[in-house]
């Protein structure tokens, strides 16, 4: 377009005295600019204003708490000595801790504070019934267990993980985030 605009500015400087025609020119190539600058204008607006923070997609809050030790010969936890075994532990964490055994002493632990709308009071994630994967009720998105990522739903950052350490005997879960 910037071709067709210079071309048709030379042609009327080169009428000479035809004064008129070039100030109607000059006015109209201004209004164009006016619009042209709008419409720049309008999308940057937009672009920073879809950038900036969406109160329904707050991060989940961060939360300290002392290591949960967990003896893994104990009744109650036996289960995650094997591989793909679960339980949840609402003593720690922001809403609690889903531990999950990946593999013979390889553990994961998971916030169970969802990580769409972590504010909700609902948001709270579960060990779903197939013990497959990982559930929020309240907004219907699935994890993985390997990964904390959403599997499906409409969150669409992983859990928060924990750092755990296993002694052959004890698990230890602290506070530390796993990036």
């Amino acid at each position: 377009m910037g071709g067709k605009v210079e071309r048709g500015f030379m042609s009327i400087l080169s009428m000479g005295s035809n004064w008129a025609v070039r100030d109607r020119f000059l006015a109209h190539s201004h209004r164009v600019g006016q619009g042209i600058s709008g419409c720049v204008l309008l999308f940057v607006l937009v672009v920073w204003g879809s950038c900036s923070s969406d109160p329904l997609d707050d991060p989940i809050p961060p939360v300290s708490f002392p290591d949960k030790v967990l003896n893994l010969n104990l009744p109650d936890n036996i289960g995650l000595r094997s591989k793909g075994g679960s339980r949840a532990y609402n003593d720690i964490g922001v809403r609690g801790v889903i531990v999950y055994c990946v593999d013979v002493g390889v553990y994961h632990a998971y916030e169970r504070n969802c990580s769409y709308q972590p504010n909700e009071a609902c948001a709270t994630v579960n060990i779903d019934v197939s013990t497959l994967f990982m559930v929020d009720p309240c907004c219907g998105s699935n994890f993985d267990f390997n990964t904390g990522m959403p599997s499906g739903g409409v969150a669409w950052r992983p859990l928060r993980q924990y750092r755990t350490t296993f002694n052959g005997t004890d698990l230890v879960i602290s506070d530390e985030v796993v990036e």
